[in-house]
C-alpha cells in the first residue's frame, strides 16, 4: 500500500478523523461538538511527534512522509475546521468568504514553509528543532475554544469577534517571529490549559446553553 501505516502516524490519522467529524458537526450547525473535535485534534497533535520519535530506526522516507502527512492533516484540522465552525456561527454571507480564504491561505503557507524548512534542516543536522517561525497552526485548537467562552457575553455579535480573531491569527501564521518549541513539560502545560478551557466550556454551556 502507498503511504505509511504504523504507530508513528496513527495519532495524526485519528486527529484528522476527529476534525472530519467536527466538519460534519459544523456543517450541521452543531457548533459546540465541532469545537470539541477541534480541541481533540489539538490534543492528539501535541503527542504525534513524540510518538513518532520513539521509533529509532525510521527511514528518511518515513521521516519525510511524516512531515508531509502531518502538515496535510493539520490544514484540515486547524485551517479548514475553524472556518467551518465560523460558518456555523453565522459567517454565511459572501462577505466572509475573503476572511476564510485569507485564513486558509495563511495556514497553508505556514505549513508549506515549515515543511521546506524542516526538510532542509534535517539534511544537515539531527538536532531537535528548538523554535518555530510564525504562529503554529495547531495553536487554533486553544485560541478559538478560549474565544468561544466569550460567546455568552456577545450573543449575536460574537460572529464578528470570531471573524476578527481569524484575521489576526492568519496574519500571525505568516509574520516572521520565533516561538520556542515546547518540550514535554510545555506540552503537558498546554494540555492542562486545554482541559481547563474544556471544563469552562462545559460549565458555560450548562449555564447559558451555548
Amino acid at each position: 500500500m502507498i503511504g505509511v501505516y504504523n504507530y508513528t502516524v496513527i495519532t495524526t490519522y485519528v486527529s484528522l478523523l476527529s476534525s472530519i467529524l467536527g466538519i460534519f458537526f459544523g456543517c450541521s450547525g452543531r457548533t459546540f461538538p465541532a469545537l470539541l473535535c477541534l480541541m481533540a485534534s489539538g490534543a492528539l497533535d501535541s503527542f504525534d511527534g513524540k510518538i513518532a520519535s520513539m521509533k529509532k530506526n525510521r527511514t528518511v522516507q518515513e521521516k519525510r512522509f511524516g512531515i508531509q502527512i502531518d502538515s496535510l492533516c493539520d490544514l484540515v484540522c486547524f485551517g479548514v475546521l475553524p472556518c467551518v465552525i465560523g460558518y456555523s456561527l453565522g459567517m454565511q454571507s459572501v462577505w466572509y468568504m475573503p476572511v476564510m480564504g485569507f485564513f486558509i491561505l495563511g495556514a497553508i503557507s505556514r505549513l508549506a514553509y515549515f515543511n521546506v524548512d524542516e526538510e532542509e534542516r534535517q539534511d544537515y543536522t539531527d538536532e531537535k528543532r528548538k523554535y518555530y517561525e510564525g504562529l503554529p497552526v495547531t495553536a487554533t485548537a486553544l485560541i478559538f475554544p478560549a474565544l468561544y467562552l466569550c460567546r455568552y457575553l456577545l450573543h449575536d455579535q460574537f460572529v464578528y469577534a470570531w471573524t476578527i480573531c481569524m484575521l489576526l491569527v492568519a496574519a500571525l501564521f505568516m509574520i516572521r517571529f520565533k516561538i520556542i518549541k515546547p518540550g514535554m513539560r510545555g506540552v503537558l502545560l498546554q494540555v492542562l490549559f486545554g482541559v481547563a478551557i474544556l471544563i469552562l466550556l462545559i460549565i458555560v454551556r450548562l449555564l447559558y446553553g451555548f
